[in-house]
């Protein structure tokens, strides 16, 4: 079967550890009527691939970018009714699912990036590289964007957001300084902002080598207007119950807050659930899901090389037993 081609006038876009996915589902999604649920379908970059290399599956995509699904309905178009796209948070998989009358998948995939079209375009307000209103918001339907959570939400739930979030060390200092300038004018640009928490860390982190000393709070914003911790943690049991037998569920994390609730639901998930110290395990008590690999996956050396972006990734894959 012949290769198909992608648009070649669309966003550029580097898909992480494609080659891992790739060949981590693969295995499981080349049979006839195979599903594949990308819960983040972001710009088609990972089910471009699947579905060139896996003829016989469909794909149902789910993303709540606006924008990124229109582009990837461009990207994934010569796939023709293979492709289902569904503009909704992926904790509505179940749901989703329930409404296409799909009782299972063979495959899903789960990248928490950002897309290239979110960071590298400042209007959306995602990076602190660019100048550009105080966005973040992966949904523009939504009312809840950075300006409103910098400028209205209390000192404590700052802090907070920031801590638990951003794991920033520095979260008192950068919570009191946003309080003191928006008491003068509103903050309503990444550009004010970065000031604003370059300014309030100490010395031996605005002029060190631990990367740029907006990072983290920038990561708590966005992770705080998208609800992202939230919605993880309540898609990962959804689906794991609506991984076929046989199925795997990777999942793409790029810090540590996002890997540390993977791996502790992959972990729960492959255990037994007989009592300790049973000498049998009932078989309707035993592990229903098995680790593929051991531990988190990481990009190759190569990888690196040609997208810097990728240096965070952790893969974690887990695969429903077969009975």
């Amino acid at each position: 079967m012949p290769t198909a081609i992608q648009p070649t006038h669309l966003a550029t876009h580097t898909p992480v550890m494609l080659r891992q996915v790739v060949e981590l589902l693969r295995g499981c999604l080349d049979r006839p009527g195979a599903v594949l649920v990308d819960g983040t379908v972001g710009l088609g970059g990972h089910a471009w691939a699947l579905l060139d290399a896996c003829p016989q599956t469909r794909l149902i995509g789910i993303d709540r970018d606006g924008a990124a699904l229109a582009e990837a309905a461009e990207r994934l178009g010569s796939f023709g009714d293979r492709v289902h796209l569904v503009r909704a948070r992926f904790d509505e998989l179940g749901a989703i699912l329930d409404e296409l009358s799909i009782d299972s998948a063979q495959a899903i995939l789960l990248d928490l990036g950002l897309s290239s079209l979110q960071i590298d375009e400042a209007s959306r307000g995602f990076a602190y590289s660019h100048d550009g209103p105080l966005d973040m918001r992966m949904d523009d339907r939504q009312s809840l964007d950075a300006a409103v959570i910098v400028n209205t939400w209390d000192r404590d739930a700052l802090v907070s957001t920031f801590r638990d979030y951003g794991e920033e060390p520095h979260a008192v200092r950068v919570a009191a300084a946003i309080m003191n300038a928006r008491e003068a004018a509103p903050i309503t640009s990444t550009g004010r902002l970065v000031e604003i928490v370059q300014a309030a860390m100490p010395a031996a982190v605005r002029y060190g080598s631990g990367g740029h000393p907006a990072k983290r709070v920038f990561q708590a914003l966005r992770m705080a207007v998208n609800d992202e911790v939230v919605s993880l943690a309540a898609v990962l049991p959804v689906a794991l119950s609506r991984l076929a037998a046989g199925g795997r569920l990777a999942v793409l994390s790029y810090h540590s807050l996002d890997d540390r609730l993977v791996k502790q639901s992959f972990q729960q998930a492959c255990r037994d659930r007989a009592p300790r110290g049973l000498p049998v395990v009932p078989e309707s008590m035993r592990a229903r899901f098995k680790m593929v690999s051991k531990g988190a996956l990481r990009p190759d050396h190569g990888e690196l090389g040609d997208n810097p972006r990728a240096a965070s990734a952790r893969l974690r894959v887990i695969e429903g037993v077969i009975p």
